[in-house]
């Protein structure tokens, strides 16, 4: 596969130097300020990006990341300033159009190759992929769930139509609770889903507008 390409947001020429070194084996696109950047981003997508704060044309770095974000959605973002407070760190980090890491200048080398090969092979299209898998394994559970518990009580329900229809007495709630190992109010509950579908008379649990505990 071809080298995943970066785009570098810098106007340092020294800066700029240390990622030449640091990131060699990518790819690197350099622009100087979020301007060029916009440019840049609408001929060709890069795989990655790294934001510095204070650009030239007294631009800043963070004033352009929600448009980043908005144009590279699924393209990872890592800021590296010596200029930001923790405040704004923090600012960058959070929201739906976040960055996904800060780093400070001076930079550690090991540090920012690192958090590159993390952030190329774990953020991403590689983490939406990761969010909507899990979605959809959460709903298959829980569609599951609601099917196992619709089963359960049908099959609960048409058990008590029969008990009942072979007795002439009135049905014991508690009896029913224990025989069926659920609580009183959900054999409540299933007599009165069976008297609304007319699968019960009403007179065989006249009370079930107003339950009592003690029946």
């Amino acid at each position: 596969m071809p080298p995943a390409t970066i785009l570098i947001i810098e106007d340092d020429d020294l800066q700029y130097e240390i990622y030449e070194e640091a990131l060699a084996k990518y790819t690197l696109v350099r622009v100087t300020n979020g301007s060029q950047a916009l440019a840049k981003i609408s001929q060709n997508r890069p795989d990655l990006v790294i934001l510095d704060h204070v650009l030239s044309e007294g631009e800043l770095g963070l004033d352009f990341l929600p448009e980043f974000k908005e144009l590279l959605p699924f393209v990872p973002i890592i800021i590296v300033s010596g200029a930001l407070e923790v405040h704004q760190q923090l600012e960058a980090l959070q929201g739906p159009r976040r960055a996904h890491y800060c780093l400070t200048k001076p930079l550690d080398i090991r540090a920012l190759k690192r958090t590159v090969e993390t952030a190329l092979k774990e953020c991403g299209e590689h983490e939406a992929v990761r969010q909507f898998e899990a979605l959809e394994r959460s709903h298959r559970v829980d569609a599951l769930d609601l099917f196992s518990r619709s089963t359960d009580r049908l099959s609960r329900q048409n058990r008590i139509k029969e008990i009942i229809g072979k007795s002439k007495q009135r049905p014991n709630i508690s009896a029913l609770a224990r025989e069926f190992s659920v609580a009183r109010r959900t054999i409540i509950r299933d007599l009165q889903e069976l008297i609304r579908r007319g699968q019960l008379k009403p007179e065989v649990y006249p009370e079930w507008e107003h339950p009592s505990e003690d029946q």
